[in-house]
């Protein structure tokens, strides 16, 4: 059986650096173990090499004769999955204030995603880098394959709060000086056999999820030793979370609602000001004028709606696309029904927030979310909960529309009818647009 020819990209980019480069450029990390002391990662870590000997497979041989496997960006000297030299990666960031609930948000949506799109969409989605992925992968498993998941656990015991160093984030010399940046989270998305995409070569994507530390977008942490957050302005997609029962005044308009929070109801700060802060952030890095907006797309994902949903005429959330021969198509009308609902319930308890989003990005979308999908109870060492009954609502809406609006070819969209029976269901007979 003759192997497929490997066809890859003209350029491709680093998912910690974010240098571009041709694929002839890559570095390959020396295999024998004395091959060590590299000038980027210091003394300990294998030598890279730019190699003139390969075997039969392609793979490079060090200079001990010992084949290679991995790959190191030519810049920062840090590993990247192969599939990056065949596939375009899209860069995602997720921001977010401390405690609005990212690491819970992300552990569920990659959870679901793992189940939804190869069954729903006909997409494959797996670890392009299991090593990168540990934490992430470790944080599903505490919440959704724990073995004690009927004992009652405190959230904080199920997923430790998000770092400002440690093992999400690599230290890289230049010299002299010390750069830090983030170790996102690699998936493979791809086209499997049914979707209408299938055959094409180009559309499957890398997607790389960045998570940083809420600390990391106040004002001043954003250096040239610490470009963490400038993934930013790189971004395909940006979600921003919001609790919304962290601020005050949702807190008083659910209470004039007679809509208790419970144990969801913390204060928090002034969650907007990330966002300004972000925006900032972006205009410098891209040289806007201080009032531009960024043409990158904005999701607001609203998070702990199990805790507000009080709030909504319509209290139902079912799953907002459509499954067909060809795969599921997505309902991008009735989530943008939804994201006007919410944006309008913002705009009263949370105005600050609307005007910060909108006059960062050209659109934006707000979308009601919960990773947990019910209340955590109280508790001795604060709110608590079941893993076996944690049940995601809406997780993967946000990334889904995202895949389908900006991502071309992976996720397709609904196409209704002009008599559309009723509001929010698909018309009868409605169709799925591949694009």
């Amino acid at each position: 059986m003759v192997a497929e020819p490997l066809t890859l990209l003209r350029r491709t980019t680093c998912p910690h650096c974010w240098h571009s480069f041709p694929p002839e450029d890559v570095l390959w990390v020396a295999a024998h173990a004395d091959l060590v002391g590299d000038p980027r990662l210091g003394p300990e870590q294998p030598q890279r090499f730019l190699p003139s000997r390969f075997d039969l497979d392609g793979n490079a041989v060090d200079a001990r004769g010992f084949v290679c496997q991995q790959l190191a960006c030519p810049r920062c000297h840090l590993t990247f999955p192969r599939v990056l030299l065949e596939t375009e990666p899209s860069f995602v960031s997720i921001l977010g204030t401390p405690a609005c609930g990212k690491s819970f948000y992300l552990a569920a949506l990659t959870w679901e995603l793992r189940r939804l799109l190869p069954e729903q969409f006909l997409l494959g989605f797996a670890d392009a880098d299991p090593a990168a992925n540990r934490q992430l992968n470790e944080y599903e498993e505490s919440l959704f394959l724990n073995p004690h998941a009927a004992d009652l656990f405190p959230l904080a015991d199920l997923i430790r709060k998000t770092e400002l160093q440690g093992e999400l984030y690599d230290a890289v010399s230049f010299g002299s000086q010390s750069v830090t940046y983030p170790r996102p989270f690699l998936f493979h998305v791809r086209p499997r056999s049914g979707h209408p995409a299938e055959a094409a070569r180009d559309a499957g994507r890398v997607l790389c999820l960045y998570d940083n530390a809420g600390e990391h977008f106040q004002p001043g942490r954003d250096s040239a030793a610490s470009p963490v957050t400038q993934h930013l302005a790189r971004a395909q997609l940006l979600l921003f979370l919001f609790d919304p029962t962290q601020d005050p005044r949702f807190q008083a308009l659910c209470r004039a609602r007679h809509v208790d929070l419970e144990a969801a109801a913390a204060k928090g700060g002034r969650q907007e000001l990330v966002l300004t802060e972000a925006a900032t952030r972006v205009r410098r890095a891209l040289g806007l004028p201080a009032t531009a907006r960024h043409e990158r797309p904005l999701i607001v994902v609203v998070t702990k709606l199990d805790a507000w949903c009080g709030l909504l005429a319509d209290r139902e959330f079912p799953s907002p696309w459509r499954k067909t021969a060809r795969g599921a198509g997505l309902d991008r009308e009735r989530v943008e029904r939804r994201s006007a609902e919410v944006r309008a319930l913002l705009a009263q308890g949370c105005p600050e927030l609307v005007t910060a989003a909108e006059d960062f990005a050209h659109e934006v979308l707000y979308v009601p979310v919960s990773a947990l999908g019910r209340k955590p109870v109280p508790g001795p060492r604060g709110p608590s909960i079941q893993p076996s009954g944690i049940r995601p609502l809406w997780v993967t809406v946000p990334l889904l529309y995202g895949m389908s609006r900006w991502m071309a070819r992976l996720v397709p969209g609904l196409v209704r009818k002009a008599h559309a029976d009723e509001p929010g269901t698909p018309a009868n007979g409605a169709a799925v647009k591949h694009t």
